[in-house]
């Protein structure tokens, strides 16, 4: 129920000035609806209304109360007969983003209130946190934890207040079935639950985050464990005769839950909850009474998004793409239910999770009558497999990993095939490692991925190095006295470009965000000729400097779309260019060029070394002599200036022959200045990829129909 939405209706509260106020018309009050404060207070006024079904004749707001000398304010005091005179419960309202300290010190002060009073019960609540309890009349200052306070007419209390559908006890009490919740509010609840574990201290925040992760899990997994109607779901607090018996059998039925799902799904979590009893009560309290499997897709998977990116955006910035690029980058391809898609850097799971949506709006398109099992079971099926068996990801830092099942858990599954190992491995010892079979090179339609950048990856360090073209220098054409060898190390960026290959069948698509020095650095023109021998290059987008600033990377990037060759087109261009640099030698007579060179170069050598000042010197002496040194240094760089000046030469008539000897075909080049915000991470209302993404569909669908 919309607690506002009806009380405007009944006439329970009225809005004035635009919002900016509330009346609760039945006291005359008005106050400062603006104040996050005062929200919370009319939904607790309206729940006990409304719900609660409390005459408003028993219920008063902004109640007077003596405290020794000094004179409190009780937000809310119910009372328990018509005269006011015995009040029975006091509730205490405190704005949505507090505190743990200052939730503690609410109940504390509500507690105050109640005993002063002579009430039995105590609501002290945030809006997302609740807690219920009892005052005991022979003890008022202790504490008995209660899982709501009592409904009008209700005596007794139930131990639990979720049950499957709802329902009501025998003693009358009103139970509650989960309810589904904004994507505002999901985030404020995982960031309050997060906030409240690692902010006393007793973990850091990653700690706190993959703990949070479990319970989140756990939750999930309770939802969807068969009950029948009125059953309790476990996933909440049930009250037992003490706070530390309630919050140890929390602890061991979250635990038992948790054993449950991992038994399903052992890859996501490898080591056990290890929150204590009190902690997770704090988690629980944030999110019993929440439907997450029954909240809307795109709120929550956002909600879990946007809490991630809050945690992890300092330390871990390179594992998120800004959802602007992911969304282009996965519009524009022809992915389908169909397709194989695999992130080889999966990050926080990203891509793969803008695929599965993908897929989703295209089962609206063929069931659009359908919207979920069991009625909507085709439409389920159609986005369900695809998750299940055609979307991969790999992702190096084990913790994102995890993250990344999380967030395809979250958005109803597509987990499974998400494994945390070095994407930059053989295929075959990933499949050992991971004993995924499903890892196999020349098997994916479609490879979209944000690699990291600036890392080097060193022969001495890892074995598999030399297996990548990409990190051996080949003979150069243009220096007979060159030799094949391993290069020292290599950039993961340029190596991830080879392992997309190795990955992609022939005719599969590769969109990869790559730094602009690939493109324009001269010293990398072998991975440009690598490139261009693998793939036929489909569109360069370029993106403005200030693309991934919020993500603490400053490197100017684009979107490179490739398309594979096949064997024989790779085959053919590699022999091309080698025809041709062989042609090149043999009719401008390179040869010829480099021996006359090395021929001056030797006479002038020689003339030095007959030179009166120098001739009476031996090869020892002369190395040692500063003069004669120096004359063969000037010597040298002379005539290696000249090779240098040849092979230039031979260079450009090469590239000049290359354009024209090679096959020749359309790239869509674009330059994006504007995606949608600026440095700060501010909505700039303009986001230039949607005209450019149009533009770059049509495009892959004339290559796809043989018209480009």
């Amino acid at each position: 129920m919309d607690l506002i939405a009806e009380g405007l209706k009944q006439g329970l509260i009225r809005l004035e000035d635009g919002g900016k106020y509330i009346v609760y018309v039945p006291q005359g009050k008005r106050r400062n609806y603006e104040n996050p404060e005062e929200k919370v207070q009319a939904e607790a006024f309206l729940r006990l209304v409304l719900v609660y079904k409390y005459p408003i004749a028993r219920i008063r707001q902004f109640v007077s109360v003596q405290m020794g000398a000094e004179t409190k304010e009780a937000d809310v005091v119910v009372y328990s007969d018509d005269a006011l005179k015995s009040p029975w419960i006091v509730v205490e309202c405190k704005k949505p983003d507090v505190s743990e300290l200052e939730f503690v010190r609410a109940v504390d002060q509500a507690f105050s209130y109640a005993v002063a009073e002579g009430a039995k019960f105590v609501w002290t609540t945030s809006g997302l946190k609740n807690e219920y309890y009892e005052v005991p009349a022979k003890k008022p200052k202790a504490r008995i934890t209660i899982p709501d306070v009592p409904q009008f007419g209700v005596e007794e209390l139930a131990k639990f207040k979720f049950a499957k559908g709802g329902g009501t006890t025998k003693t009358g009490q009103k139970l509650f079935d989960l309810e589904k919740v904004t994507e505002d509010e999901l985030t404020r609840r995982f960031q309050q639950a997060h906030q409240a574990l690692w902010g006393g201290g007793e973990l850091n925040p990653s700690e706190a985050f993959d703990e949070l992760d479990k319970l989140i899990f756990c939750k999930l997994w309770d939802e969807r464990k068969p009950r029948k109607s009125g059953e309790p779901y476990d996933f909440q607090i049930f009250t037992e005769d003490t706070r530390e018996k309630t919050e140890r059998e929390l602890l061991e039925r979250l635990k038992k839950l948790y054993a449950e799902g991992r038994k399903k799904d052992s890859e996501v979590f490898k080591d056990d909850i290890r929150l204590s009893a009190a902690k997770a009560r704090t988690v629980v309290s944030y999110l019993e009474g929440v439907n997450l499997t029954e909240t809307d897709l795109d709120s929550k998977g956002r909600a879990f998004e946007t809490f991630m990116g809050s945690f992890f955006r300092g330390d871990f910035g390179q594992y998120f793409t800004p959802r602007v690029i992911v969304k282009f980058i996965v519009d524009v391809l022809p992915i389908t239910h169909d397709s194989l898609v695999l992130d080889t850097s999966c990050g926080s799971g990203g891509f793969l999770l803008h695929a599965l949506d993908k897929v989703r709006r295209e089962a609206d398109e063929f069931y659009p009558k359908q919207k979920g099992p069991p009625e909507g079971k085709d439409h389920f099926n159609h986005w369900h497999e695809f998750a299940e068996h055609n979307l991969y990801g790999i992702e190096i830092n084990e913790q994102i990993a995890r993250t990344a099942k999380m967030n395809m858990i979250i958005h109803d599954d597509g987990h499974t095939n998400v494994i945390a190992t070095d994407g930059l491995l053989p295929d075959d010892e990933i499949r050992k490692k991971t004993k995924n079979q499903g890892f196999q090179y020349s098997r994916f339609d479609f490879i979209i991925t944000n690699p990291p950048f600036g890392s080097t990856v060193k022969q001495t360090e890892k074995a598999y190095l030399h297996q990548y073209r990409l990190a051996t220098r080949d003979v150069d054409w243009l220096n007979p006295k060159s030799k094949a060898a391993e290069r020292p190390g290599q950039d993961t960026e340029i190596l991830f470009i080879e392992q997309c290959w190795n990955y992609l069948t022939e005719g599969g698509y590769l969109a990869v965000v790559i730094p602009d020095g690939i493109l324009t650095n001269s010293s990398l023109q072998y991975v440009r000729d690598e490139i261009e021998d693998l793939y036929r290059i489909v569109a360069v987008v370029s993106l403005p400097g200030t693309a991934f600033t919020n993500t603490g990377a400053g490197v100017k990037s684009s979107v490179l779309f490739l398309k594979k060759l096949t064997e024989k087109e790779t085959k053919r261009m590699r022999d091309t260019k080698q025809a041709l640099k062989d042609s090149i030698r043999k009719q401008e007579k390179f040869e010829a060029h480099l021996t006359d060179i090395e021929r001056e170069k030797k006479k002038a050598l020689r003339a030095l070394n007959e030179h009166p000042e120098f001739a009476n010197l031996g090869v020892a002496e002369r190395k040692k002599n500063s003069a004669y040194v120096e004359e063969a240094k000037v010597i040298t760089e002379e005539y290696g200036s000249q090779l240098d000046a040849l092979r230039f030469r031979f260079a450009e008539i090469y590239e000049e022959r290359r354009r024209k000897g090679l096959p020749d075909y359309d790239i869509l080049m674009a330059m994006a200045e504007d995606i949608g915000y600026d440095a700060t991470g501010r909505d700039t209302k303009t986001n230039e990829l949607v005209q450019i993404g149009e533009e770059l569909s049509r495009f892959i669908q004339a290559i796809e129909e043989g018209k480009a």
